[in-house]
């Protein structure tokens, strides 16, 4: 995949959009504009909802499971041919050091793999009834779904969205975020390369405010599976509502970073930077609030601090590079304008919150402590290389503070005691616990939050399901 495509990708063809905007890509970390993409119009939308009907009635649907599983397969393989080229590109857009990005193609690769296997074990129930009779259940596809990703794991968070539902016997219109476009395109250029009947996989990149309203008000459109902020998802929820669309939701987060004393607290000090840094912290999953057991405290912020300082921040082209440039300018400001809050409101800046010289959107990783528990910086989610540590004495009172947000994505719990890691994540309220580790995400399992960190789930099985409708057959004695 040498040249990268800038169309849109509607029906089997790659079109100009009709619209007079296009969409301008940057390249984070020299602040060049480096591509220009079209951009879809609410006439392209409502051609690409229709063109995903008829590839739905006409083809995919019936399409027997196997065929469908091989046609996944072949992309998968597809991606893994296509790893390199499809990594640099994601690099180049996104500012993600390589190493994450190669590692990112690569999940998504599995992705298709797990769903093409996924496909033989989507299974309805027989259910006795009181009556008699024979009941059983069948899961059906809902038709067009429409998938609108973000912009800071572009090419992966697409894979969740697609693989699941193409597996289900749905098509799809991709809705890239704005910002980082490309590697979406790569992906519906490498899905016809594998034969995918023309419709059941569409591209539109375009405006949130036109092309994803217009995805969220077509009455075609069954469903919107959305990744992004919490406000942003709030609004899709209402413009879904007229006609009861289904919804999914992975939205905002706040997570939590747990450390008794009693725990590997070395090792947790060395591992937790990258928890919340990685990305530069533009990651819903960022463990961005620390609470630290009072006995530790000092010694643990010592080592945590020291461990951030020496991340290699730089060239998110090169192999050691561990942190690369925020994804844009206004995405920079806004870290810096919670970073600068702080310091005015007399809160400890211990590193880190000032810019790399030369160009690129850098900003170094921030360590704050002495906050209170109503700081903005504290309390909102900053999507930026910030966080907060603040010690505790009281388990009971540390989970009322860890559950006192409106957010509920991830975190962490660290501890040697099982029963006492196990308690604390019963009771912490979000949709994903790690238990000494740092690791959210695995393919085979759900993911998602709760509260406003969303609705439905990602991932595993759940959100295979959750691309169909239950049907309910009986048949009298």
């Amino acid at each position: 995949m040498n040249k990268f495509p800038t169309k849109l990708l509607l029906n089997g063809k790659w079109l100009e959009g009709s619209g007079a905007s296009r969409l301008v890509v940057t390249n984070p970390a020299t602040e060049e504009t480096f591509a220009e993409v079209s951009s879809a119009t609410v006439g392209e939308i409502g051609s690409a909802a229709e063109a995903g009907q008829v590839a739905f009635e006409s083809s995919w649907r019936d399409m027997p499971p196997g065929q469908r599983a091989e046609l996944l397969r072949g992309i998968a393989k597809l991606i893994r041919e296509n790893t390199e080229s499809i990594a640099q590109l994601e690099t180049r857009n996104v500012g993600k050091p390589i190493g994450d990005a190669r590692w990112e193609i690569d999940a998504g690769a599995k992705v298709f793999e797990y769903y093409a296997g996924a496909i033989g074990h989507l299974c309805g129930q027989t259910i006795p009834v009181a009556r008699g009779g024979l009941d059983f259940t069948l899961r059906q596809p809902m038709g067009v779904i429409a998938a609108i990703t973000p912009w800071n794991f572009p090419f992966l968070i697409a894979c969740w969205k697609v693989a699941p539902a193409l597996a289900a016997g749905n098509s799809v219109v991709l809705k890239p975020a704005s910002l980082t476009p490309l590697t979406a395109l790569c992906l519906g250029q490498l899905a016809q390369e594998a034969g995918l009947p023309d419709g059941v996989l569409q591209v539109l990149p375009g405006s949130g405010h036109e092309a994803g309203n217009a995805l969220a008000t077509h009455p075609l459109i069954r469903k919107i599976g959305f990744t992004g902020s919490t406000e942003v998802g709030a609004k899709i929820m209402k413009l879904a509502a007229d006609d009861i669309k289904r919804v999914s939701l992975e939205l905002g987060g706040k997570s939590p970073n747990i450390v008794f004393a009693d725990a590997d607290w070395h090792r947790a000090a060395l591992e937790s930077p990258m928890s919340v840094f990685a990305n530069t912290g533009q990651d819903c999953c960022a463990r961005s609030r620390m609470f630290i057991e009072q006995s530790i405290f000092d010694d643990f912020v010592s080592q945590f601090v020291s461990a951030t300082e020496e991340l290699n921040i730089g060239d998110p082209l090169l192999d050691d590079t561990q942190i690369g440039p925020m994804v844009s300018s206004d995405q920079r400001e806004l870290s810096e304008s919670f970073i600068a809050e702080a310091k005015g409101d007399g809160r400890n800046v211990l590193t880190g919150g000032e810019r790399l010289s030369g160009s690129g959107f850098y900003l170094k990783p921030a360590v704050v402590t002495g906050t209170e528990i109503n700081d903005r910086v504290w309390r909102e989610e900053i999507f930026g290389p910030v966080v907060c540590l603040r010690p505790f004495s009281d388990e009971a009172a540390m989970i009322s503070e860890v559950n006192d947000t409106s957010f509920g994505l991830s975190g962490s719990v660290w501890s040697k005691d099982l029963n006492r890691a196990l308690r604390v994540a019963n009771r912490v309220e979000s949709g994903v616990i790690s238990i000494n580790s740092h690791s959210s995400v695995h393919t085979e399992a759900p993911f998602g939050g709760f509260k406003s960190s969303g609705l439905g789930r990602d991932l595993g099985m759940s959100a295979m399901e959750a691309c169909t409708e239950i049907k309910n057959i009986y048949v009298g004695e």
